[in-house]
């Protein structure tokens, strides 16, 4: 029961914190690392760029995740280019995160990383 509280309690930060970061993606570099983790947690993906003026994602998704492994270097993982198009970023997103433990994990990571001293979120 606890965790689910906390699970339900971290999805609704991150959707408060994309909700904002949307508002003005360009106002901050923080914003748009947040949005390119999500993007690369999302797709298994590299080389993530956004154009928030034309609402395109740029980035080489892993064709089988098989072949990665975190422990060992990978000089040569085959990926595919893809060119996504979005009407609204910040429902786009959102649609991308999911609520497996492991993911949680990582939102509750990227949460900490816009907390300040006082334990609020902050605003850029």
């Amino acid at each position: 029961m606890k965790k689910d509280k906390l699970r339900e309690r971290v999805l609704v930060e991150l959707e408060k914190l994309i909700s904002l970061s949307c508002k003005n993606p360009n106002g901050s570099k923080k914003y748009e690392d947040l949005h390119i983790a999500l993007l690369k947690k999302y797709y298994n993906a590299t080389n993530v760029t956004i154009d928030y003026h034309r609402h395109r994602i740029k980035m080489e998704v892993i064709e089988d995740d098989s072949l990665y492994d975190p422990k060992t270097v990978n000089t040569y993982l085959p990926t595919f280019y893809t060119n996504l198009l979005f009407n609204n970023l910040c429902k786009f997103l959102i649609s991308c995160v999911e609520k497996d433990n492991k993911s949680i994990g990582f939102y509750t990571q990227l949460l900490n990383s816009f907390r300040t001293t006082n334990n609020k979120l902050e605003v850029a």
